[in-house]
């Protein structure tokens, strides 16, 4: 399985940025598909993620209500659509791809992109 998340760049505050991660690979359309980012000198931190069906997503309490994750298995794309950006939202987001039995532990990663929110 490969990723290829994109999207990320600088915003101010308040603004609004979509993440995109790119996927391929064998069974990918039947893994769950999350984003998780790391801030500075601070540990990995879940963000979202939808099932594979992508009838439902999950989300971490720092974002929810601002941001909506989904995907799209006809092009194999997952999303993160960001609103009310925070300047504590700035981080280096990834993508994973798991089965649900490996959430806590997910075996597919992008290479990150990074999202910077100015005050």
């Amino acid at each position: 399985v490969q990723l290829q998340a994109s999207g990320g760049g600088l915003v101010q505050a308040g603004g609004s940025l979509r993440l995109s991660c790119a996927a391929s690979g064998r069974h990918v359309n039947t893994y769950s598909m999350g984003w998780f980012r790391q801030a500075p000198g601070k540990e990995r931190e879940f963000v979202a993620d939808v099932s594979w069906i992508g009838a439902s997503a999950t989300y971490g309490e720092a974002v929810k209500g601002r941001f909506t994750c989904s995907r799209d298995n006809a092009k194999n794309t997952l999303y993160l659509h960001m609103n009310s950006l925070k300047p504590e939202d700035t981080a280096v987001y990834y993508c994973a791809a798991y089965p649900r039995s490996r959430a806590h532990n997910p075996p597919y990663w992008g290479q990150g992109t990074l999202v910077t929110v100015s005050s």
